[in-house]
């Protein structure tokens, strides 16, 4: 396990200063104007999202993955005009910006990089805002890293008036940096500018990058979204805006916790996002799940519009990058059954909606009171904004939900109040298949480790292998190759375990590889996820599957749970082995 840092940090300047610091910036750096703000003649997209929700209008969301900058400006106005043809309208686009972007400037050249765009200077944010008349949402990669400021800067210039992704403060890690100090300085400094613009600025926070996809109680990210409005709007004075929805698959718990957010916020929201996880089929097999979230969330805001777009995912995304004629038809899927989802509102159960989000809002306030206090009863002044955010960060999500979760203690856990979805679905399906093969791992020690922050499928091949008897030791989230192997070899484990999602497993599984070599060991290393990334000579930009790549260089892909097995079983003596 990661030792466990000071909630403090000498290092540490004070929170004014850093605001003060990042206000006088805005001498320099005011917000510009783009082709959204120029078409519909607001200041900022809260002001258009206040009046298009004022008027009842379901605004729609639409992301583009594309590396490409040019073929994602491109995308973006054709998807605006082959919409309107159709009588639909896209309202906001979001990018896929590479995690680089993460890292000061200075540093990005060096850094591996991912499968997104990388944008410096306001010149480069510009080709996007002025791309299409709809707005321009920054997130991912912005806020919450250390090169906040610099991408702040850029974006507030080039008339970005919705900036993240504050969650990512909490949880990320990039690649060979772990000065949580030079980060908490820059988010700080960063948001000290936004705040000190005269338009209204939404700082956007995605719940599920942040505490949100990994507490095990919903009421404990409703918590978090207080404490984090309480930050950004208490302390440094800017407008917190939040999305959730990724690994929200239960309607009633969508619907709820919406419900519970337009309780205690009243900031436009940016967007809820759609079930990224629920496409595991074909095509025709995904569109099942894309109206299950969907019509949920319609419904949602014609009860309380709390100015969130809906975000239809095509339903390709699962298998590829989705290309123009992908996201234009869940684009016009949304827009018709936007015109069903009133006749479906009469069959709504309010009553039950209301009383998860009762149990929401009292457990997330709960929640809040706990973490404040108790982090001011160790030393934490919770009245400056970077001592807290530094606090929160080094405390993590775990330890916060077992000290002040508002369910009921049980153990060494507490029981929660609602259950997260995805933890309640993942741990379905690590019990379902490991109900068969009990005690096939009995007793072997596997080391677990993520190439990034997304731990999801690092928690269903915990939760999978210690249901056969293994022995798993985490070694971390988003851990660098090398940390990974010496706690491997701390814990005398037999096997390596790794989850990745952001396209740089092979490059991962080469270091991995390279220093067991170095160390004269041998273990079989083992990697599910996202198996792909984009080729250096790549014309196109997409990535491929690297799958036989990570096989040649020693590693198994693993596809499923049920490709560990071979590997579990090789190294297995008869007495571990159950007959």
């Amino acid at each position: 396990m990661t030792p466990e840092l000071p909630l403090s940090d000498p290092a540490l300047p004070p929170g004014a200063d850093l605001l003060a610091e990042g206000r006088a910036e805005a001498r320099d750096w005011r917000l510009g104007s783009c082709l959204f703000l120029q078409t519909e003649g607001v200041a900022s997209e809260a002001a258009y999202k206040r009046r298009e929700a004022a008027k009842g209008r379901i605004m729609q969301h639409a992301h583009i993955g594309f590396r490409s900058v040019a073929r994602t400006t491109e995308a973006m106005a054709q998807l605006v005009e082959r919409a309107a043809r159709h009588g639909a309208r896209i309202d906001r686009f979001g990018v896929t910006l590479d995690w680089t972007m993460g890292y000061p400037p200075e540093r990005r050249a060096r850094a591996t990089r991912g499968t997104g765009i990388v944008l410096d200077g306001p010149e480069d944010f510009a080709r996007i805002t002025n791309a299409a008349p709809a707005a321009a949402h920054f997130g991912d990669f912005m806020l919450g890293l250390p090169g906040a400021l610099h991408n702040t800067r850029a974006a507030i210039a080039a008339g970005a008036t919705a900036i993240g992704n504050l969650g990512q403060y909490f949880t990320f890690r990039l690649p060979y940096w772990d000065d949580d100090v030079a980060t908490t300085c820059a988010t700080v400094r960063a948001l000290g500018l936004i705040a000190a613009q005269e338009a209204e600025i939404l700082v956007h926070s995605n719940l599920d990058d942040g505490f949100a996809g990994l507490f095990l109680d919903m009421s404990s990210a409703l918590g978090m979204v207080i404490v984090e409005k309480y930050i950004v709007e208490d302390l440094i004075g800017a407008h917190a805006s939040f999305c959730f929805g990724h690994h929200y698959s239960n309607p009633l718990t969508r619907a709820a916790f919406h419900a519970a957010l337009a309780r205690i916020t009243d900031t436009p929201g940016s967007m809820i996002y759609g079930n990224t996880v629920a496409y595991q089929g074909e095509a025709s097999a995904n569109y099942a799940s894309l109206s299950n979230y969907l019509l949920a969330d319609l419904i949602a805001l014609s009860r309380t519009h709390t100015g969130h777009a809906v975000t239809p995912i095509p339903v390709t995304e699962n298998r590829r990058i989705p290309d123009v004629d992908e996201i234009l038809d869940a684009q016009l899927f949304a827009a018709r059954l936007a015109g069903h989802a009133a006749g479906h509102a009469a069959l709504v159960d309010v009553e039950r909606i209301d009383g998860v989000a009762d149990r929401l809002v009292d457990g997330g306030r709960r929640f809040a009171e706990r973490a404040l206090a108790g982090l001011a009863e160790r030393g934490i002044d919770t009245t400056d904004p970077a001592a807290l955010m530094l606090a929160i960060r080094r405390m993590g999500a775990r330890r916060m939900e077992v000290l002040w979760g508002a369910g009921p203690r049980d153990g060494l856990s507490r029981r929660p109040l609602v259950a997260a979805d995805w933890a309640e679905e993942l741990d379905r399906k690590a019990e379902d298949w490991a109900a068969p093969r009990a005690d096939a791992a009995r007793g072997l020690r596997v080391v677990i480790g993520t190439t990034d922050v997304h731990e999801h499928g690092a928690y269903l091949v915990r939760a999978a292998l210690e249901r056969i008897g293994a022995e798993v030791t985490e070694a971390g989230i988003a851990i660098d190759p090398e940390t990974l192997v010496a706690r491997a070899v701390a814990a005398e484990a037999q096997a390596i375990a790794i989850s990745s999602y952001n396209g740089v497993g092979l490059g991962y599984v080469r270091a991995v590889q390279a220093d067991l070599a170095a160390r004269g060991l041998d273990l079989p290393v083992m990697i599910g996820g996202v198996l792909n990334e984009i080729p250096a000579e790549s014309n196109s930009g997409l990535p491929v599957d690297v799958a036989d790549q990570i096989r040649a260089a020693g590693a198994l892909p693993c596809r499923s749970l049920d490709d560990m097995l071979p590997v579990l079983r090789a190294i297995a003596t008869p007495a571990e082995t159950a007959p």
